[in-house]
């Protein structure tokens, strides 16, 4: 594994949802007409700062909503959270209650995190809305596709939902938990590999610690890991080849560093081609899904023609593959890794 920082200077547009991209949100039960949008929680005259755990700012913000506005508000979000969880039975919101409405300033989409509790046993669960964006939505895609992780999410016109995806931030694992004697380092390494390769073969890039966490599982004889992505805002933008590989971020280095220790280059390979089994496994399961959203994807504009020249340029000497000088999109080029895995496991 290598570290060579990677900066991303300038803040990627938010990207309209095209009217081929909600048909294939439809034929693929991921629309929803919302009570609430994300423009109507943007209506609050006032909010307050909220602190971490230390006492730091959070960087997320309480907003204050007129008092003749927030019953309808909670209303709103507790069926969002129906038609999320249950496909709109109000059944399972009988005993929940709106708990917290947070706005982050931070990040491409603004979202709010929505806490929501059982009043009965004081069980709570978060979702976010969302300004929503076409990059991100075919992030979300591409994780439920060629991932072994499925995601949660509905989108109503400029409105996207997303279900909370659990586990502990990567840089707050790398600080805290990285090196408890109880957790295996091999285990961890082999996942930062997998993880590594995933989001090449995908193109989800700027995977700094803090885009991801880390979920553990108790095995019988053993703790598996495992790395999601929550951050999809950066799908295909880029040119740099770099920003698609969570190894070369400054902030990933103790994880870097672990795989380094911990792996030679024989199993870093076995690593990187039992990855790619996988995603081939994915392929075949979702294939007809995966051709509606190529056919979708091809015909937008996500990118600028600089980055999709680039980085094609850096895909053919990364791999070694003049073929990629021949794409024509972001798309193109995901169409081809997937190809070249298909050949490689049938070798």
């Amino acid at each position: 594994m290598e570290l060579n920082d990677v900066k991303i200077v300038l803040k990627k547009p938010i990207f309209p949802v095209s009217a081929p991209l909600q048909k294939y949100l439809r034929a693929y039960q991921r629309d929803s007409k919302l009570p609430i949008t994300y423009d109507d929680l943007l209506q609050f005259s006032e909010s307050f700062p909220i602190m971490d755990k230390s006492g730091k700012d959070s960087l997320w913000e309480g907003p204050i909503y007129a008092n003749d506005r927030i019953e309808d508000i909670h209303n709103g979000l507790k069926v969002i959270y129906a038609n999320l969880k249950a496909s709109g039975n109000l059944r399972i919101v009988q005993h929940k209650y709106i708990d917290k409405i947070e706005y982050c300033t931070f990040g491409n989409t603004h979202p709010f995190r929505i806490r929501i509790v059982n009043r009965l046993n004081d069980v709570y669960d978060y979702f976010y809305v969302k300004r929503a964006d076409a990059s991100r939505i075919y992030g979300l895609e591409l994780e439920e596709i060629l991932s072994p992780n499925q995601v949660n999410y509905l989108v109503d016109r400029e409105t996207l939902i997303e279900e909370h995806i659990a586990g502990i931030p990567g840089d707050v694992f790398s600080k805290t938990y990285l090196h408890k004697p109880e957790y295996n380092p091999t285990r961890i390494a082999k996942e930062f590999v997998k993880f590594n390769e995933r989001c090449l073969v995908m193109l989800l890039g700027d995977m700094r610690s803090y885009n991801f966490v880390m979920q553990i599982t108790p095995d019988f004889d053993d703790i598996q890991f495992r790395i999601r992505a929550i951050d999809f805002d950066q799908q295909f933008y880029e040119g740099n080849i770099k920003v698609y590989q969570p190894q070369f971020f400054k902030e990933n280095f103790p994880y870097v560093k672990m795989g380094m220790e911990q792996l030679t280059d024989k199993t870093y390979l076995q690593y990187q081609q039992e990855e790619k089994s996988s995603i081939l496994h994915c392929v075949r399961s979702e294939r007809h899904r995966l051709k509606d959203l190529r056919d979708v994807s091809n015909t937008e504009v996500l990118t600028s023609a600089e980055n999709i020249a680039q980085l094609k340029e850096g895909m053919a000497a990364h791999f070694e593959d003049e073929n990629y000088l021949a794409c024509q999109t972001m798309t193109d080029m995901i169409e081809l890794n997937i190809k070249n895995i298909i050949r490689q496991v049938k070798l």
